[in-house]
């Protein structure tokens, strides 16, 4: 019993299918109305004449005034949003309205009947018939109110016909309820059906949403990623465009994330992502979106943004301060900050992406650890270094690059051991180019292994022309570094110019290696089994040098300039100098050190214990023929006179 009495019951605890319900009546019950109205008065113009206009016209009158009240409010409904908060009593309120409206129109069929002739009796009989047929189909969705319907109408018809004197009638009632039951069975199974689609649909849109989620999430920080940042960038640009507020696009990327990720390790490297997205997020707030780009590249949508120069400050800050590690002990990194703003910078949104970003590798050349709003005179050194990239393009290298030669000298001996090769580029309209310019430009073209093939190509073939004991050493770049294929390259070029590989030292930069520790340790082992000599150039001005430096297949570590400028004065500097000699040594690796200028960082150096030094003291960079005549200066004055013989 308890059975039957659910299938009449509303599911309200199903909103989902309370929502499907209602907009599937919103399109159907309007017909069923019309139905009712076209159908209702066929039958009343049938019995008209034929029966008392008191029960023929008057009663339809106002069951076709109800049905039209009830048309409107369903065509209104049309176009309104559903309430959600009223499913429940809109559905029960047509659940009574339907069994309300079959009773009336189901009596008043009734109280007709028996006025007609055959021909109109049989008229009678088909309007109960397909009426209720197509109103059922029109409330299928609705199983209580398709139901209490179907069970009305043959309820009350079959009283009427059982009181007739009639077995024809009486066979076309005990029809009905066939009819009537197989019609039950079918809107059971369909609502049946319904539900469980619409169950599945539900679930699909579930699911959809998730993927969508999914798809503009990067799953470790929880953050928007690259694609969601651009649809938001983009989205930022139309309203601005459109006389919305202006915004701000901003690059943030972590200084010396990959050495901790690579001495740490990955669940390392992951904590200090999640917690970097975490400090974000808290900086910015409300007032942008927040985006991992990849890697350890963040990107900022902040609209409105007037104190931009505090919001920089925060975050590198935030990012500034130490990282706690899963398995404990803290890492300590930074973070650099290109901004560029709408619409100053640009209108489009690759346009001030590409500004955002001059204005991070500004920060990072120039400003490591600060935010820097991208300028006009970034825009005057960005249209410059476009046409020095175009010029690159179109060079003829081989005869508009160049070397010039800087010797390393044996301080003790006072001899040169090696050379360093220093490139120089003279284009015939621009003229002479600086590397601190082209070479940067060349690395983010991809021009520089072109530029490498070159440089290392004339580079060897002077080398051909020095004395045995003279090396030469030779600068590599990141891309350089980047494959076993650049080092087979390099190995190849060796043997194809005759030189011994004992006597080619190629250098390699901190910033270069941090890129990909991994990979490099990889390409400079392979460059290290042939013969070749490695040395870390600029070495202690990247971050964390000695997480990794012993990792590496080194042979020399060369001391930056910047710890040699004021060794004489600061202590502070002789002791850092002295502690990386002290590493070298631990090492078993050779110490060159860089940028010597006066006779008195030279000699304090020596009493230091430093052999290998390199500076404007010894020589300048010079062109090839002066090498030769340099060297065999210095070969003079290595002789030493002969005493006279008494």
């Amino acid at each position: 019993m308890q059975a039957i009495v659910d299938l009449f019951r509303i599911e309200t605890a199903n909103t989902d299918l309370m929502r499907a319900q209602m907009r599937a009546l919103r399109n159907q019950v309007p017909l069923l109305y019309v139905i009712l109205a076209i159908n209702s008065t066929a039958i009343a113009v049938t019995y008209l004449g034929v029966a008392p206009n008191w029960l023929t016209v008057y009663p339809l009158g106002g069951l076709l005034a109800l049905c039209s009240l009830r048309f409107g409010v369903w065509l209104r409904g049309r176009r309104q949003p559903l309430d959600e908060t009223r499913l429940a009593a809109k559905l029960r309120l047509t659940v009574g309205l339907a069994g309300a409206l079959a009773v009336g129109f189901m009596a008043w069929s009734c109280a007709l009947f028996g006025y007609g002739d055959a021909y109109a009796q049989a008229h009678m009989l088909f309007y109960v018939g397909t009426t209720t047929i197509a109103c059922v189909l029109c409330l299928v969705h609705l199983r209580a109110a398709a139901l209490l319907v179907t069970a009305i109408v043959t309820i009350l018809f079959c009283l009427h016909v059982s009181r007739l004197d009639n077995q024809i009638m009486r066979a076309i009632g005990l029809n009905l309820v066939i009819v009537s039951a197989a019609l039950a069975f079918v809107i059971v199974a369909y609502y049946r059906d319904f539900t469980r689609l619409i169950g599945q649909q539900v679930e699909l849109e579930r699911l959809s949403r998730e993927n969508l989620r999914l798809a503009n999430l990067d799953t470790l920080t929880e953050l928007p990623n690259r694609r969601s940042f651009f649809a938001s960038l983009d989205q930022a640009a139309a309203e601005a465009g459109a006389g919305g507020q202006p915004f701000v696009v901003g690059l943030v990327d972590l200084d010396g994330f990959k050495p901790v990720n690579d001495a740490q390790g990955h669940g390392a490297g992951d904590a200090v992502l999640q917690e970097a997205a975490r400090r974000l997020h808290a900086v910015v707030g409300g007032a942008g979106v927040v985006a991992r780009l990849g890697g350890d590249e963040f990107g900022l949508v902040l609209r409105g943004a007037t104190a931009l120069a505090a919001t920089g400050e925060a975050i590198c800050g935030a990012l500034a301060m130490p990282f706690r590690l899963p398995h404990g002990g803290t890492a300590q990194i930074g973070a650099s900050i290109g901004f560029a703003a709408y619409p100053e910078a640009g209108h489009k949104a690759a346009q001030l992406v590409e500004r955002a970003d001059f204005a991070l590798y500004h920060a990072k050349t120039h400003s490591r650890g600060a935010a820097i709003l991208f300028t006009e005179e970034h825009e005057r050194l960005l249209r410059t270094q476009s046409v020095i990239e175009q010029a690159l393009r179109h060079a003829d290298l081989a005869r508009e690059l160049n070397l010039v030669f800087q010797p390393i000298v044996d301080a003790r001996r006072g001899r040169t051991v090696a050379f360093e090769a220093l490139a120089r580029w003279t284009h015939p309209e621009l003229g002479p180019i600086s590397p601190a310019v082209f070479i940067p430009i060349a690395e983010r073209a991809g021009l520089i292994t072109r530029i490498t093939a070159v440089l290392f190509g004339q580079a060897l073939a002077a080398a051909r022309a020095w004395p045995e004991r003279v090396a030469l050493s030779f600068n590599l770049s990141m891309a350089d570094i980047a494959s076993p294929q650049a080092a087979a390259a390099l190995v190849a070029a060796i043997r194809a110019s005759g030189l011994p590989p004992e006597r080619v030292i190629l250098e390699v930069t901190e910033t270069a290696l941090i890129q990909d520790v991994a990979q490099a340790q990889t390409v400079l082992e392979t460059l290290k089994a042939s013969g070749i000599a490695i040395a870390l150039d600029d070495f202690g001005t990247g971050y964390s040098s000695l997480s990794y430096v012993h990792r590496l297949p080194l042979d020399k570590l060369k001391i930056d300039r910047s710890f040699v400028s004021e060794v004489t004065t600061d202590p502070a500097s002789r002791d850092i100098i002295t502690s990386i000699a002290a590493l070298a040594r631990n090492l078993t690796l050779d110490c060159v050190v860089e940028g010597i200028e006066t006779d008195e960082q030279a000699r304090l150096l020596k009493e230091l214990g430093f052999v290998l030094m390199q500076g404007y003291h010894f020589g300048r960079p010079m062109a090839f023929p002066d090498t030769l005549r340099y060297l065999d200066s210095e070969a003079v004055r290595a002789i030493r006179p002969v005493q006279a013989v008494a």
